[in-house]
């Protein structure tokens, strides 16, 4: 007679893991299964040339919960960050470069080459966006709450929330709520002038999904992305992988079994309740819950099917937004590039970002509005090796760019026959600004490997993520909260009996946060009969 686990999990990205390890330490049988051989999902690490470690993925890690670090003693199984004193490097082909540091008063003083009154202003924005974001982070480990029936374990931890946003005196408070839907754009606008800092922050507010900084609500994502503190960026030693690692290295402790290599096929539902899984090999695995860490895409319509849910939560699913518009450009080095402006190596440890203006921004959305990516893209870029030099061989170095805005769908072509395009595209624009200490020098020439790039499409075929949706769905102001995934589904709990949600698509969203694996373990563990 086969096992029958307490629990299965389906899918082995962090938050999988995350909900993995809290679920076997509550004591559960716990399996996870992943379909590729490597952990991690959309935060892994994989050798793309011989030597050459690389994140295929996620590049920070500044958002997972450092409570999660503790509960599960992560850094007992060998999870380390690393934090560069730089944050932000922007070089510009006709200006000084803008150097963004942890340390305020050094940001002030780059920041005045452009700007004296935005040098004046910054440490007052920086307060702002750390204040606002203190009430957003509480959220990240609540449960929306049912709104057709709401329990009071439920409002207990909302009610925590209410009153720190309430601790934030009526002005404050009042101008928290004016800025949450606003446009990125008339939010940097209201506190700089200088086109290179509002380009340089406003990347922040644009991660994954298909918005430019004129889209309303673009504003709650930046202030998202700065969840655990402004410019709170951190790399973890060994590639993003090895969080992973170090949550599968928790969770296999307390007695959770994990399998790559065993893709699920189907969900099997009896009764309107989830009963096993069947495996693509034809294996069937019984189990009292299921959690998905998959797409709501996935997961009700390939796993569980049409069939088995009404109408009506099936044209909500199937309206959900994924959009996806990121793609990513991997080049091995032979030598570090220096970049126009560059004064020193340091300055390369943090984000290295290409985006000197809003407009520039939008004009690169404009594109893929219509089906295109534009010959002059957002640039968000990182050298991985500086602070960690075992992901390449001696003295080689990787350069990790995610290229906005690349849509899903081309209009007028396809990525089989636009991938060299953009890889043009994205190497003359990097061109641009590099330079060796007497001519310009494109990153081409630094570099004897092919160049390993990742379209929306490969996202969608490699990673499962639909139409490349890094986040599982777009993260705009009708798809966060208790609209996450759908209305009133919020709760990480399905249509279907004993099936669970714990991916991105389920609250609070996308990022390496570990909030939606907990959130759900604890639906789980919390679950009322």
């Amino acid at each position: 007679m086969k096992k029958r686990y307490d629990i299965i999990i389906i899918g082995a990205g962090h938050n999988g893991l995350t909900a993995a390890a809290y679920l076997a330490k509550a004591g559960k049988s716990v399996l996870v299964l992943e379909k590729r051989d490597v952990l991690g999902g959309a935060a892994a690490t994989e050798e793309i040339w011989p030597g050459f470690q690389a994140n295929t993925g996620a590049e920070d890690a500044g958002l997972f919960q450092d409570s999660i670090v503790k509960e599960l003693f992560l850094k007992m199984h060998g999870l380390e960050f690393r934090e560069s004193p730089v944050a932000i490097f922007a070089p510009q082909v006709d200006a000084p470069a803008l150097t963004l540091y942890r340390d305020i008063a050094k940001s002030q003083q780059s920041i005045a080459q452009f700007s004296q009154r935005d040098a004046a202003r910054y440490p007052d924005f920086v307060a702002q966006v750390n204040g606002f974001t203190v009430v957003l982070r509480d959220m990240l480990l609540q449960t929306p709450p049912d709104l057709g029936t709401p329990h009071l374990s439920e409002l207990v931890g909302w009610g925590g929330v209410g009153l720190k946003l309430r601790r934030m005196g009526g002005a404050a408070m009042m101008e928290f709520m004016r800025v949450l839907p606003m446009p990125l754009r008339e939010y940097l606008d209201e506190w700089f002038e200088s086109d290179a800092l509002k380009g340089a922050l406003a990347v922040d507010g644009l991660t994954g999904t298909m918005q430019g900084p004129w889209s309303a609500g673009t504003t709650l994502q930046f202030l998202y992305q700065h969840g655990n503190g402004f410019l709170a960026q951190r790399a973890v030693a060994g590639g993003m992988g090895a969080l992973s690692e170090a949550l599968a290295s928790a969770a296999r402790q307390n007695g959770a079994e994990i399998r790559p290599g065993a893709g699920v096929a189907k969900i099997q539902v009896d009764n309107g309740q989830a009963i096993a899984v069947l495996l693509e090999n034809g294996d069937q695995i019984p189990a009292n819950i299921i959690l998905s860490s998959a797409s709501p895409r996935h997961t009700f319509f390939n796993f569980v099917g049409p069939q088995q849910l009404e109408p009506r939560f099936m044209r909500a699913a199937r309206n959900i937004v994924y959009r996806g518009s990121t793609a990513k450009l991997i080049l091995a080095l032979d030598e570090l590039p220096r970049f126009v402006g560059q004064t020193d190596e340091g300055q390369l440890h943090g984000r290295i970002r290409h985006a000197p203006s809003l407009l520039y921004i939008e004009k690169a959305y404009d594109a893929a509005k219509h089906g295109r990516f534009s010959p002059h893209p957002v640039l968000d870029m990182s050298i991985p090796t500086l602070t960690d030099p075992t992901l390449a061989p001696p003295g080689k170095h990787i350069l990790s760019i995610t290229i906005r805005y690349a849509p899903y769908c081309l209009t007028e072509s396809s990525w089989e026959n636009e991938r060299e395009g953009l890889v043009t595209a994205v190497l003359n624009t990097l061109t641009a600004i590099t330079a060796s200490p007497a001519h310009p020098m494109s990153p081409s020439a630094l570099t004897s490997a092919p160049a390993h790039l990742l379209t929306p499409a490969d996202y969608e075929h490699q990673y499962s993520l639909p139409e490349g949706s890094i986040f599982h769905g777009q993260m705009s102001l009708d798809q966060l909260l208790v609209m996450r995934p759908v209305a009133g589904w919020g709760q990480y709990r399905t249509p279907v009996e004993n099936l669970y949600l714990c991916g991105a698509g389920a609250h609070p969203g996308g990022g390496v946060t570990g909030a939606p694996g907990y959130n759900a373990a604890q639906a789980v563990l919390n679950v009322r009969t």
